[in-house]
């Protein structure tokens, strides 16, 4: 009787467990199967890698079509907030306007003078004067951002890439101030509502957060070529510093480049082909 009773307890525990995982093992199927297409279009492309990422822009072929182009990709990929822009009074009835220039930028344009002021000579070539040059985050060999920050909210990859994590940054802004830059943004306000079309593949920002460049990883990891580059029509290359046989260090082996306030140390990964 005794054997009895404990077989149909044991039998009751195993059918209690059976009926009680069905919808979990339902739940991951029906998982697996909505994310396997995804996850075989993930495998057919391979990540771009690199020792360590660098960027070259030719200034020789910038226009402001051409930046224009290019800030706007930047813009879209990243959901980055235009402040000028006339948020949607239906969904936002509450909203107060903006009582001040604010402005987040990733890749913006910037005068020879204020990109370059450590350059900038009374008898500089005039083909330089007035001309707007693409200006973003350098993403330095050693970033004063990165010391300064005292949550690690901003780190270096192995890469080369100084990325953000918006959910450790407490808004304290010491790597704003520790740029020599100005390369990092600070909302002062919730950006949302200032984003005219939104590009669902990337997260949107919260008030009270640093932002900035962070080199499109999310494209490179897709096995894509930075926003930028694609738009540029040429003008911007990236690719491994590390490796003298990449299209990006034939470019700086073989043309005259610069760099924004190399004084500094921090070691810049930009170059200008002048």
């Amino acid at each position: 009787m005794k054997k009895s009773r404990r077989n149909f307890l044991k039998a009751a525990g195993v059918t209690a467990l059976s009926i009680g995982a069905a919808p979990a093992i339902k739940a991951v199927s029906a998982a697996e199967s909505h994310t396997a297409p995804h996850a075989v279009e993930m495998k057919r492309k391979d990540a771009l890698k690199a020792k360590r990422w660098g960027m070259v822009i030719d200034a020789r072929k910038l226009n402001d079509e051409i930046a224009d182009k290019v800030v706007k990709a930047c813009r879209y990929a990243h959901n980055i907030p235009d402040f000028h822009h006339e948020p949607d009074k239906k969904k936002y009835p509450d909203l107060k306007p903006v009582k001040f220039n604010q402005e987040i930028k990733w890749i913006w344009e910037e005068e020879f003078e204020h990109a370059f002021p450590d350059k900038e000579t009374d008898f500089l070539a005039e083909k330089f004067r007035g001309l707007s040059f693409l200006v973003t985050c350098n993403h330095c060999k050693h970033p004063p951002c990165v010391q300064a920050c005292p949550t690690q909210a901003t780190f270096k990859r192995p890469d080369g890439i100084v990325m953000m994590d918006y959910h450790r940054c407490i808004g304290c802004r010491f790597c704003m101030a520790a740029c020599p830059f100005g390369s990092r943004s600070f909302n002062f306000r919730d950006p949302r509502p200032f984003i005219e079309k939104f590009n669902p593949d990337y997260p949107t920002r919260t008030r009270g957060v640093v932002e900035k460049c962070d080199f499109c990883a999310e494209r490179l990891a897709k096995g894509e070529l930075p926003a930028c580059v694609e738009a540029s029509e040429g003008v911007i290359t990236v690719g491994d510093l590390e490796n003298p046989d990449s299209e990006i260090r034939k470019l700086i082996d073989s043309n005259f480049t610069i760099k924004r306030k190399q004084e500094l140390g921090t070691d810049p990964s930009v170059y200008y082909i002048m």
